[in-house]
């Protein structure tokens, strides 16, 4: 593993992958500024490019046949797209877009894709990755059909929370709708009464984290994927 004192990314991968690995993606990187909603990947669409992300925000965003679609992954500075590539497939099931502006390293996914055929760790360590977005999958859709809405939204923005710096997020109830998988009133709802509680601050398109314990006693235990990020690849500053 690298040291990560003396890593010059921002991205956690990047920063814990051997010495080794990282010199054979490091000749292809390409920093990227990521504007708000850009298509990282598309939904089926063959993958074109890896994004190991530094600021901002992806979403993976799942869509029925009928164009009804919901939040399914969230992809912060702890993690990367192209998951598929890792697990030996070129498409992408769903669609990747940018939530909340930022920058990435860009490499193409053909050279990403001989590096994983060529070193013997690097798939390796980053199935750890791939099996911890499975797992914050899984919780997505346990408290999607088990939780309230304002339950969800809480668990939402802490998830911002621990991948955004300040606290503070740009973010359109549109946007939320979208990731919630609800309609708009009922974001609107859902912001009033977390508000309400002292919980947030919410603005026309920005929302304020004021009390971030508050939101994980919403959520009834916030936290066992994170958890399980920091077992598999190891110990980030979340905040």
């Amino acid at each position: 593993m690298s040291d990560p004192r003396e890593n010059p990314y921002k991205n956690e991968l990047l920063r814990r992958m051997s010495a080794d690995d990282l010199a054979l993606l490091q000749p292809h990187f390409q920093r990227r500024t990521l504007e708000l909603k850009t298509a990282l990947e598309t939904t089926n669409g063959k993958i074109d490019a890896v994004y190991f992300m530094e600021e901002g925000i992806g979403s993976v965003i799942a869509r029925t046949p009928g164009n009804s679609d919901a939040e399914v992954g969230f992809i912060g500075f702890e993690g990367m797209t192209g998951s598929a590539l890792v697990m030996g497939a070129d498409h992408s099931p769903h669609e990747c877009r940018v939530q909340m502006a930022g920058e990435a390293i860009r490499i193409d996914a053909d050279r990403f894709t001989a590096a994983l055929e060529t070193s013997p760790t690097l798939r390796l360590f980053l199935l750890r990755y791939v099996h911890y977005l499975h797992i914050q999958t899984g919780y997505t859709a346990l408290i999607n059909a088990r939780s309230k809405l304002e339950d969800r939204l809480a668990r939402w923005l802490l998830m911002c929370d621990d991948r955004v710096i300040g606290g503070r997020f740009l973010i359109t109830h549109e946007f939320l709708s979208i990731m919630l998988g609800v309609r708009r009133p009922g974001v609107t709802v859902a912001l009033q009464l977390l508000e309400g509680r002292g919980l947030i601050r919410a603005q026309r398109g920005e929302i304020l984290v004021r009390d971030r314990d508050g939101l994980v006693a919403l959520t009834d235990g916030y936290g066992p994927s994170e958890a399980e990020y920091v077992r598999l690849v190891g110990e980030i500053a979340w905040r």
